[in-house]
């Protein structure tokens, strides 16, 4: 069956359909969600039952690129300043430098291999040199795993910004194929030209966006998320057309918007992760159609080779050199950070680069891509929760919120909502309410204990295990809560 504009909705639409449903199948048996979306489109393809043809890279390419825009945004506008800027150094490594030590040991190592030229090498080592966004930031948020200290921060932000100087690399190295008399150090001017505008254009649209969104006074709300969304479409396309890097300037203007007040703020945020779910879907299904998994058997030997080097030498070795002098980070929190080095639907869709340009081996290369891919997210995506137990960096009592309450603060509010778990060692447990003497400008609102929710009193006690719901009027007062409790904040 092929595309058309008479069914291209119809099937769409029960694509759709088959993809939210099947996540549902994956949070109970623990397959992550992405390979679910692969899945149905390789089997609505051209090999699979669907017989849906679609082999268009050109259209796979665009729709990537689209949706890599919308996802790394809607990662932004969740990124805290505050959790972000202890780890920014650290992140700013692991997403430079860290993506050129995996580019060019897996370069170097695809190369001896396939009996390739090295710059071949290099390329396919540049495509999976990024960890991907849309795989880190919906394992991490939708398993809802708890991780310690800045561990979450550090691999989301790394996640979101590495994007950029994986596609520099691969442009470059596709350049490097078909014109291999170039010099290299043309390209530091090219880099640094493309991160400085980027991340400029970012700043400067993240500004222009708040100062409209709160200015603009539009008599329908709705329109809000319409106007941002072309902010969004222009802050890539304009920064990409003036040699800035498009998605590292998206990247920073949605961390610039997220952390600053505006007008419907709540309701932006909540629109846009809906948004970035749907693009996850429709890229996930597209580039499972235009795959032909009868072309990935036959390199099912190396590809499994390259993606175990990667994640047992190549993301390790560019972690720890990364993260060298980077303080804060034992040799367990480096261990963890190596093992979510998640390749995902980046990878694949700067797979379709090489296709486009022409290059001899590129059918090859997107095949390996995809099976490098596919084996990342399920050999590390569906083991990540037991591989933060086992080394003792997720926090499992906090994992989950116990109130099913959809509470918003106002957006100029600069009070806390906060749910506190009592341990047993606790200086609370056994006290009443009164007893702790807590700041009068905060309030325990409910206290969910045997599955049921208490609205207490000052006489109420505090029992080990009781999971209490506080708001107070600043951070500073939640921290004094902690104190009163006997718990430290960062537990």
């Amino acid at each position: 069956m092929s595309l058309s504009s008479e069914n291209i909705l119809l099937l769409g639409s029960i694509l759709l359909f088959i993809s939210i449903v099947a996540s549902k199948t994956s949070f109970k048996f623990g397959i992550p969600t992405l390979i679910l979306f692969l899945i149905v489109g390789m089997l609505a393809g051209s090999d699979g039952p669907g017989g849906i043809y679609f082999d268009d890279p050109k259209i796979a390419q665009f729709l990537g690129v689209v949706s890599l825009t919308f996802i790394l945004f809607s990662g932004g506008l969740d990124t805290k300043w505050e959790s972000v800027k202890p780890i920014l150094r650290s992140g700013i490594a692991l997403s430079t430098l860290g993506v050129l030590i995996t580019a060019l040991s897996v370069g170097i190592f695809s190369s001896y291999l396939l009996d390739i030229t090295l710059p071949q090498g290099l390329l396919i080592g540049a495509i999976v040199s990024s960890t991907d966004a849309a795989a880190v930031f919906s394992i991490l948020r939708t398993r809802n795993i708890g991780l310690k200290g800045t561990l979450r921060p550090l691999l989301e932000f790394e996640s979101g910004s590495n994007d950029p100087m994986a596609f520099f690399l691969t442009v470059s190295f596709i350049d490097l194929v078909l014109h291999p008399e170039i010099s290299i150090l043309l390209w530091i001017p090219k880099f640094l030209q493309g991160m400085i505008i980027g991340a400029a254009c970012g700043y400067l649209f993240g500004k222009a966006m708040i100062w409209l969104v709160n200015r603009i006074n539009l008599d329908v709300q709705g329109l809000y998320p319409v106007l941002v969304l072309s902010f969004v479409f222009f802050t890539y396309s304009f920064t990409d057309t003036i040699g800035g890097n498009g998605f590292l300037a998206v990247y920073v203007a949605a961390i610039i918007l997220g952390n600053s007040n505006f007008i419907h703020k709540k309701s932006l945020i909540k629109f846009y992760d809906g948004l970035a779910w749907l693009m996850q879907i429709v890229m996930f299904l597209a580039l499972g159609l235009l795959v032909f998994p009868t072309k990935i058997t036959p390199i099912i030997g190396e590809g499994l080779l390259i993606a175990l080097f990667i994640i047992f030498i190549g993301r390790p070795l560019s972690v720890y050199v990364s993260l060298l002098f980077s303080k804060g980070l034992n040799n367990r929190k480096k261990l963890f950070v190596s093992w979510v080095g998640l390749r995902g639907a980046a990878p694949i869709v700067f797979a379709t680069y090489p296709l486009l340009a022409g290059i001899d081996y590129a059918d090859t290369i997107f095949n390996l891509v995809f099976f490098i891919s596919v084996s990342s997210v399920v050999v590390q995506g569906s083991t990540l929760s037991i591989v933060a137990k086992w080394l003792h960096v997720s926090v499992p009592e906090k994992v989950k919120r116990k109130f099913p309450l959809d509470i918003e603060l106002r957006e100029d509010s600069k009070s806390e909502l906060v749910e506190l778990d009592i341990p047993e060692d606790a200086e609370a447990v056994g006290k009443a309410i009164v007893q702790l003497n807590l700041p009068k400008s905060s309030l325990i609102a409910l206290i969910h204990r045997d599955n049921k929710y208490l609205t207490p009193s000052g006489d109420t006690t505090i029992l080990a295990g009781d999971h209490l719901l506080v708001i107070a009027d600043s951070k500073d007062v939640i921290n004094e809560v902690y104190q009163r409790f006997g718990m430290s904040s960062d537990s």
